[in-house]
């Protein structure tokens, strides 16, 4: 086949400026995409003068593949090459390019947030951290960590944790009752004395625990010569409990800054890189990236991964700890240092405790890698399993499940859950409302949604997956298998009605899970004691739980509705009014009689039929 040759004077007219270059195939489809300090340099050492595939500088294998895939470029002229690294990041996440290491998490971590400037300031869960001038404590991996420290905290430091207007008064709360708020939006407390709590949940957030103790115990001392006894009980409970906590936590060092100390391990073209979250001396979590099928070097995939983990709504830490030397590092700790609105400093150490915490971080990313090679051989047992046992075409990697949520026909919803080697993608998962089919008819619900969702696929031209299960017998599966084949018929793009399906019953009267297939009378039973078993009713009971949730939401707001209609005067307006006012069913349903007042239109005899009828069923 003939190669299509540069145009010679597209690159002798290239700039030698800052930019993104953008790499394309013969589809137009954007394969590579990087950034340059000199456009003109960067784009013309990848090709020579002649025609493409003849490369003018010695390429990795992967980007000698990537040449040979290149029929156009375009490119993007920036003020200068941070801005390039910004626009770099940016359109990577965006794009996703074949042949970019691309970081596929793309979460926000929590953290927990308290604002000084606050009148009453109070703890708050956030995944998006700002130069607000609000103390950061976080990110927490996993969340679960974060989750038991805001218990803790909640348990033994009595601050505001409800999101009432603290400036309007109004009743204390059950929380007050159980010694576990001030009350401040009762007056019961004043800020010297609440000010004073708050500090010592920041000291403990801090990690300063010895220091808080110290302060906590001389409170005991004076409260018990003061012969308030009952105080001095409660600070001495409180003292307990963080020294309890102390036992559990891992201090690495108070003295060392906040760091993110970044392990590498390689195996074959798999590649696990590994992130220890130190924060005040301690580590507060960890996190693996998996990278498969990876030809590049450890100093430009280290690279790439910093700008686009760092590309998340985070804030870096003081410094970064990184194994090897990477390329634009003082471009990419201008970056993270505009972030932090202070410096940032990307260290390689070679010996002391960082170098240590390096070592570790290794070992760890070793480790883990480890147990991924293992666990995905088992992995892949299992799907073969699956595969051999109900004739499948090919290894269901890919499986979409479907279920259907409703009582009495009504509220009725689908939901669909997506895994994906053995373990769930809830990035794909999808709900949804049941539009044609009014009253009780699961089999007709079960072929609009798949229906909806596989000609959706088809318009967009997306990869199908290797498995459907639907949740039910032989009705459901040949309603779902039927609008496959209707759709074929409409859209015959590929062989849609050739995808595998199966529908799974549940267990009844004695009978076990067993698995309808398609064109077959008789059902598989289910072993009980099968991995592919448990993975399959794993998978079932999961699209179940996802239906059956979003069915209680939307079931929840009708209720709410419902208990509207019974206020004395009020009319479709107000309801309107309120819902505009507040935002939410829920914010209506936990405002008090003052904050009920204040919604346009309600009055306040209304605001306390509303309190009323609505307060007594919370």
């Amino acid at each position: 086949m003939k190669k299509k040759v540069l145009n010679r004077e597209r690159l002798k007219n290239l700039p030698a400026l800052p930019g993104v270059y953008l790499l394309k195939n013969s589809k137009g489809k954007i394969i590579y995409i990087g950034k340059a300090k000199s456009l003109k340099n960067r784009i013309g050492s990848y090709f020579s003068a002649g025609s493409y595939g003849q490369e003018s500088a010695e390429l990795d294998q992967r980007k000698e593949s990537m040449i040979r895939d290149v029929a156009d470029f375009e490119y993007l002229v920036t003020g200068t090459e941070l801005d390039a690294l910004i626009l770099e990041a940016n359109l990577i996440k965006k794009e996703r390019p074949r042949f970019n290491v691309i970081l596929r998490d793309d979460k926000n971590y929590p953290s927990l947030r308290i604002d000084m400037n606050e009148a009453w300031p109070r703890l708050h869960v956030i995944r998006r951290m700002k130069r607000d001038g609000a103390s950061y404590f976080g990110p927490f991996v996993p969340a679960g960590a974060m989750w038991e420290t805001l218990s803790f905290i909640r348990k033994t430091f009595p601050l505001a944790t409800c999101k009432r207007d603290l400036s309007k008064p109004s009743r204390p709360c059950l929380l007050f009752e159980m010694g576990r708020c001030l009350a401040p939006c009762a007056g019961f407390v004043i800020k010297e004395e609440y000010y004073d709590i708050v500090n010592q949940v920041r000291l403990f957030l801090q990690g300063k625990n010895r220091s808080l103790i110290e302060c906590l115990e001389k409170k005991m001392e004076k409260e018990s010569e003061d012969m308030a006894y009952e105080e001095a009980a409660k600070l001495r409970d409180r003292i307990r409990a963080i020294e309890r906590v102390m036992q559990k936590q891992k201090i690495i060092s108070p003295a060392l800054p906040d760091m993110d100390i970044i392990g590498i391990a390689r195996e074959g073209g798999t590649v696990n890189i590994e992130i220890l979250f130190i924060r005040n001396g301690m580590v507060l979590g960890k996190k693996d990236f998996l990278f498969k099928n990876i030809k590049a070097g450890d100093s430009e995939l280290i690279y790439t991964f910093l700008e686009q983990f760092y590309a998340k709504e985070i804030l870096p830490p003081s410094e970064i700890i990184v194994p090897v030397e990477i390329p634009s590092k003082d471009i990419l700790e201008t970056w993270l240092a505009e972030k932090k609105g202070k410096a940032v400093n990307i260290l390689v150490p070679k010996k002391g405790k960082r170098s240590e915490l390096l070592r570790m971080a290794a070992e760890n990313s070793l480790i883990s890698l480890k147990e991924y090679k293992l666990s995905s051989k088992g992995k892949e047992e299992i799907l073969r399993d699956i595969k051999d046992r109900f004739s499948l075409t090919k290894l269901p990697g890919r499986i979409e499940a479907f279920d259907i949520s409703n009582i009495h026909g009504k509220e009725a919803v689908g939901s669909m859950v997506v895994f994906e080697e053995n373990m769930p993608k809830k990035a794909d998962y999808r709900h949804f409302r049941i539009r044609t089919v009014n009253g009780i008819d699961d089999f007709a619900m079960m072929s609009e949604i798949i229906g909806r969702r596989y000609k959706r696929l088809l318009e967009e031209n997306t990869e199908m997956p290797d498995l459907i299960i639907v949740d039910g017998g032989k009705g459901q599966l040949n309603a779902a298998r039927n609008a496959l084949r209707d759709l074929s018929k409409t859209q015959p793009i590929g062989k849609i009605e050739d995808i595998n399906i199966i529908g799974i019953a549940k267990e009844k009267e004695g009978v076990p899970d067993r698995v309808y297939i398609s064109g077959k009378a008789d059902p598989v039973n289910l072993p009980s004691d099968s991995a592919s078993t448990h993975l399959l009713q794993r998978i079932r009971d999961e699209s179940h739980r996802f239906a059956i949730t979003y069915h209680r939401k939307l079931r929840g707001k009708r209720t709410f509705v419902s208990l509207l209609d019974e206020v004395p005067r009020i009319g479709q307006e107000k309801k309107k009014a309120l819902l505009r006012h507040f935002g939410s069913y829920k914010r209506i349903k936990e405002a008090t009689i003052e904050e009920l007042k204040a919604a346009p239109g309600i009055s306040g005899k209304v605001a306390e039929n509303i309190f009323k009828t609505i307060g007594g069923r919370r």
